[in-house]
């Protein structure tokens, strides 16, 4: 009997341990260094996250707004209000890095500051190489484009809102490297970058900010290339797309596209 009590004492001293250490879940804050600059950013980890098995993991690039140093403005607009909206059961470890005020998703550095946050959060968190997906809204669909075209066996699955190849009058600093660049069809030479990995597309009919003929041109290209990709417009909407985030169907389709094993 002794022995007995011995071994469950020992067995519940180790169980508070476990307890003790689980790891935090939610909207967490982090910080990356680069070339001496301190960043802030934030992830999102599921309420069931344990390491003992992979997780789908999400990389989402804001939008012009959220730009900054605080490491919180980048999760009040797009994927964080869904988040918000399902925190009890998103199924994804978010990554939400801040691009600093007068900066852009397309410039290289902020490409190597976002793939950095990304590539600690998968090796920390427990992260299914096989399933790490690229999100981004208004400057961030840009951005989108743009990684997409750079690292195009990276992701799984790309889901631009609200972005483009050429950027808008009002920013035109927005505007991706291969049209910088002056390539003769940016958005057919993108499509073919991006191969066939899967692609949903959202965009407002009535953007008066980013023209929808930037979301409408890349589906086109994309359909000429013999992409697989799913184009969303809705009618009488403008630049302020948060519902796409809310779109039935769209976690779900998400969860199914998975890199190839290498």
């Amino acid at each position: 009997m002794l022995k007995i009590s011995q071994s469950l004492a020992v067995i519940f001293f180790f169980s508070v341990i476990a307890s003790a250490e689980k790891h935090p879940t939610g909207f967490l804050k982090r910080a990356i260094t680069l070339d001496n600059t301190t960043n802030k950013y934030q992830v999102f980890v599921p309420s069931n996250w344990d390491s003992q098995r992979k997780w789908p993991v999400i990389l989402f690039l804001h939008g012009a707004g959220e730009r900054g140093t605080d490491g919180r403005a980048e999760t009040k607009i797009g994927i964080g209000h869904a988040i918000r909206e399902h925190a009890q059961d998103f199924p994804f470890v978010v990554v939400m890095p801040q691009c600093p005020k007068n900066q852009v998703w397309t410039d290289a550095k902020m490409q190597e500051l976002a793939l950095a946050a990304l590539d600690r959060e998968v090796r920390e968190l427990s992260g299914d190489p096989e399933r790490i997906y690229l999100t981004g809204i208004s400057m961030g669909g840009y951005g989108t484009w743009e990684l997409a075209a750079n690292y195009p066996r990276r992701f799984a699955a790309y889901v631009p809102v609200c972005g483009g190849i050429h950027g808008p009058k009002e920013f035109p600093e927005m505007t991706v490297t291969l049209a910088r660049n002056r390539s003769n069809d940016p958005y057919a030479e993108t499509a073919n970058r991006v191969g066939k990995v899967p692609v949903w597309i959202f965009h407002g009919d009535s953007d008066d900010t980013v023209s929808v003929e930037e979301s409408r041109n890349m589906n086109a290209a994309l359909h000429s290339a013999g992409g697989d990709v799913r184009y969303t417009e809705y009618p009488a909407t403008g630049h302020f797309l948060e519902k796409a985030y809310s779109e039935p169907g769209l976690w779900n389709w998400l969860l199914q596209q998975h890199l190839p094993k290498r």
